[in-house]
Order: C-alpha cells, then structure tokens, then sequence
C-alpha cells in the first residue's frame, strides 16, 4: 500500500477489540513518525503508553477532574492509550505554536502509520487535557501540555466504511491572491 492509499483509506475506529501492538512493534512506529517536519530539530514532544492499570489511574485522574468519585471508563475504551505530549523547548527561532504543531504531527503520523499497521485508532480529546490532576497523573513538567491520547486496538471485522466524505481539494485549495499594483511600480 502506498502512503497515499494509506492516508485515503484511513478512518477513526470509536470500537476496537482487546489486541494491541507490542511495546517493540509500537517503538517501531514511534521512531518512524519522529521523522516529522521539526523546525531546528526541537524534537518538542514524547509519548506516553498506557496499559493496563496505567488507564485505571488515568481513569480516577478524569474523574477528579470532573468532580466525580470512583473512575472513568473512558481510558478503557481500547488496550492501549498512547497520550501525546507537547514538551516546548526555549527558542527563539521556534514559537510555541509551532512547536506544538510537531508534536501534533508525530501523533497524527504515528495514527497513520498504527492504521497502516492494522491497528484500529482514533485520537480522542477532551477539556481534562488541560486540568491540573490529568497532568499529574501523567507526570507532566511546567513546560509540557497534554494533547490528547491516541486509542489502539485490534480492528474488529466491519463491511462499513469509514463515515468521512472525501475532500473536495477546490474547496481548500487556492493560490496567493494577486498583488495590488503600487503607483509608480511595474507588475
């Protein structure tokens, strides 16, 4: 399959089965999806595997957020959570922004590569990202942000395809408007 078919064929899978890639195959995919456009080769990010007891603690992590006792059963939703975070680095070249950009491009790429693979994902969000007892749980520093975890699991057997329309490029797509002709200036 090339990247292209990859990429077109690529779908978020709300369900997945209990199989999921080992931590060697996962390594695998990470340092390919770390080649990832980096302005100054910041390397602004890392990834979190979660397994395990680790979606328990991540689960009463979400539940304090909320305001709630006990545990979420969000984290278990799929085998493997892999949480993405953006770790900025001081630069004067390279803006936050921008920073957060690569790391949002290794997570999206690792999801590419991870559907490729075989293996069911989809990048799951919420406000909890951002709270103080979800960042602890993760053993954030000061100069990191949570931005969200991508859930893994086996693909379980579908005829249906994937709910997203194709992209119409035309619609997205344009060139840089034409410049306005100064006085006194050849266009």
């Amino acid at each position: 399959m090339t990247a292209l078919e990859a990429v077109r064929a690529r779908r978020s899978w709300s369900r997945v089965t209990d199989d999921a890639p080992t931590p060697s195959e996962l390594a695998e995919l990470v340092s390919a999806a770390g080649r990832v456009a980096d302005h100054s080769s910041l390397r602004p990010w890392r990834l979190i595997e979660l397994r395990g007891s680790d979606r328990d603690r991540l689960g009463r992590a979400i539940s304090k957020a909320s305001g709630d006792k006990g545990r979420s059963s969000k984290p278990l939703r799929a085998p493997l959570l892999v949480a993405i975070v953006a770790t900025y680095r001081k630069s004067e070249k390279v803006p936050r922004w921008e920073q957060e950009a690569v790391a949002s491009g290794v997570a999206h790429t690792l999801s590419l590569l991870l559907d490729e693979a075989g293996w069911g994902v989809i990048w799951r969000t919420g406000w909890y990202t951002r709270h103080k007892a979800v960042a602890k749980a993760h053993g954030l520093g000061k100069n990191e942000a949570l931005l969200g975890w991508l859930y893994v699991g086996g693909k379980p057997p579908t005829d249906r395809p994937g709910r997203r329309k194709p992209v119409e490029a035309a619609d997205h797509l344009s060139r840089m408007p034409a410049g306005k002709k100064r006085e006194g200036t050849k266009a």
